[in-house]
């Protein structure tokens, strides 16, 4: 018992000296002073006033995004494994809202089994070879179709 009471005290020695032997030295260190000093004060720039267009400057036009990029953007989403092709796993993994949106009466009775069949039937349809992967030409036929824009009731 006395063994192990002095093995004890002489841990809780050897914690307390490398403590204050860390704090002693942590205190010692010199604080690093900054190499530069502060930086400038920003030069005040006056703005161009009046239209751009009558001063022969056109503000520059935001790019648009080509339907490829699009349509390959999705098509990425499906790719989880990025090698170029969409298994059957791939598609159904991702198709969860598409389930909620079949249960048109939101009263939960629409099975997984339908719904796989659905998801099935709309992955065989796409896939035009019938190799059981979808490439990126066949996967651009399963992009949902857009949406007419609202009419404007100004």
């Amino acid at each position: 018992m006395g063994r192990v009471l002095a093995g004890a005290m002489a841990a809780l020695f050897l914690a307390a000296g490398g403590l204050f032997w860390w704090q002693g030295r942590a205190s010692n260190e010199a604080v690093p002073q900054p190499l530069v000093g502060a930086p400038p004060p920003p030069a005040i720039e006056t703005l161009p006033e009046g239209d751009p267009d009558a001063m022969g400057e056109a503000p520059p036009m935001p790019g648009e995004a080509s339907p490829q990029s699009r349509e390959q953007k999705r098509f990425d989403r499906y790719d989880r494994n990025r090698d170029g092709v969409i298994t059957r796993v791939e598609m159904m993994g991702s198709r969860v809202k598409a389930f909620k949106a079949l249960d048109r009466n939101n009263d939960n009775l629409l099975s997984f089994e339908e719904w796989a069949v659905a998801t099935s039937d709309r992955f065989a349809k796409a896939d035009a070879n019938g190799d059981g992967k979808l490439t990126p030409a066949e996967f651009a036929t399963t992009a949902p179709k857009p949406r007419a824009a609202p009419k404007c009731k100004c």
